[in-house]
């Protein structure tokens, strides 16, 4: 298929290609002539907010265009004019935080200006969390579309100077030091707090668990000098090692508990997985932890690193095993965080070949299909965004590239900045 910032050029320019507008602005659909919600259209995770995170990586490797020049006006616009309800840190609020400062752009403040007045005394509503599972009202603490987002969000709005940064740390930081949960030897937080919960079930994972909340509150403790935020980030870390098997010189954490069966027992991922765990280590270092159950944090990050490089990925080992590419819970997502850690790097780069080797011509670029093995026809459509499609495979290329040009910068994001 060609070398990595050939692909990445391709598919950037497959994604290019698929940019609708509507009365709000420009957007992108979920996969080629499909749709996405409203709401969600300019967030980062499958909407245009995540184009903005392409265009960083860009600028490392090359001058944007006059087009890219007029995508980043068009893509802060439509940032700017989010005044949703929404706090999350893909699709809401954070997310507009995310995007603009990505792009060096105006109007984070007024992000932070709305999150302040959604704030309740326990957290921020959402309204996708409800029955069958929760009571209504649901609070949601975690790092991706709960109060942990809005935590780590703030830390970075701080660090880029946006006012009232400060003030929504504090809300938020408080808020998840009243929802702690005292248990043997650390603490813990969930996903959704006992109260709310019709079916019981813990994500201890970065995304939706114990590993992010704790790296929110070690970065939050770093930048506000909260030495109670710092403490409590290690004691949840201290649980989060007695949840997980390192059995083998590795360290990962089980998807969830109690375990669903349709699940294996560990992911590798991002998400769910060592991959995204390995972000709590250098957060806690950045914090001045040393150590974690008598083991240098260092360690514990080469820990997870090594699980996800002995997991057996890229290779579709069985169905459902490694069927994605994407950012989000695949191949790209991994090889980024391996680049950012300057551990494994041949490894990264092998996954950046079997990610050259996956892409599908389409027209004049290039795209990626995922399986979903459950499904009569197993082969998804293309996927367009940053999170689950080509324009965070992109990202992840162009990366690799400066990478294997004896490049080793990374491009400082609202996710990874301290690793």
């Amino acid at each position: 298929m060609g070398t990595f910032r050939g692909t990445a050029e391709l598919a950037w320019r497959w994604v290019l290609n698929e940019i609708q507008e509507d009365d709000d602005g420009i957007w992108i659909p979920e996969h080629p002539g499909g749709d996405l919600l409203p709401q969600w259209r300019a967030g980062m995770y499958a909407g245009v907010g995540g184009l903005a995170h392409v265009l960083a990586e860009i600028r490392l490797v090359r001058a944007w265009t006059a087009q890219e020049e007029e995508l980043a006006e068009a893509i802060a616009a439509r940032a700017r004019s989010n005044r949703s309800g929404d706090p999350s840190f893909f699709s809401g609020l954070v997310s507009s935080i995310s995007v603009l400062t990505a792009l060096d752009a105006a109007g984070a403040d007024a992000a932070v200006a709305r999150l302040l007045d959604l704030a309740t005394p326990d957290g921020w509503a959402n309204e996708r969390f409800g029955p069958p599972k929760h009571h209504e009202g649901a609070r949601v603490h975690d790092l991706g579309v709960g109060t942990a987002g809005v935590l780590l969000g703030a830390v970075w709005a701080h660090r880029h100077g946006v006012a009232g940064s400060r003030e929504l740390a504090g809300l938020a930081a408080d808020v998840l030091m009243a929802e702690r949960e005292e248990v043997p030897g650390g603490l813990n937080w969930r996903m959704v707090p006992v109260r709310f919960c019709l079916e019981q079930r813990e994500f201890p994972g970065f995304s939706h668990g114990l590993a992010g909340v704790a790296t929110a509150l070690a970065l939050a403790g770093a930048e506000f000098g909260r030495a109670d935020l710092v403490a409590a980030a290690a004691a949840g870390a201290e649980h989060l090692v007695a949840l997980g098997d390192s059995s083998d010189g590795g360290f990962r954490v089980p998807v969830c508990f109690p375990r669903l069966e349709e699940f294996d027992e560990f992911f590798y991922g991002w998400c769910h997985g060592p991959t995204g765990t390995s972000l709590l280590w250098p957060a806690l270092r950045h914090a001045g932890v040393s150590e974690v159950a008598g083991v240098d944090v260092g360690e514990w990050r080469r820990r997870c690193l090594h699980s996800v490089v002995v997991s057996g990925l890229p290779e579709r080992r069985y169905p459902g095993f490694w069927d994605n590419d994407g950012r989000c819970c695949g191949t790209a997502g991994v090889g980024d965080v391996l680049l950012d850690s300057g551990q494994h790097t041949d490894f990264a780069l092998r996954l950046a070949d079997v990610v050259v080797d996956h892409a599908v011509r389409d027209g004049a670029g290039v795209c990626w299909r995922f399986l979903e093995h459950r499904n009569d026809d197993p082969v998804l459509p293309p996927g367009i965004g940053w999170m689950q499609g080509a324009a965070g495979i992109a990202g992840f290329l162009f990366h690799a590239d400066r990478v294997a040009d004896g490049d080793a910068r990374s491009v400082p994001r609202i996710d990874t900045w301290w690793a």
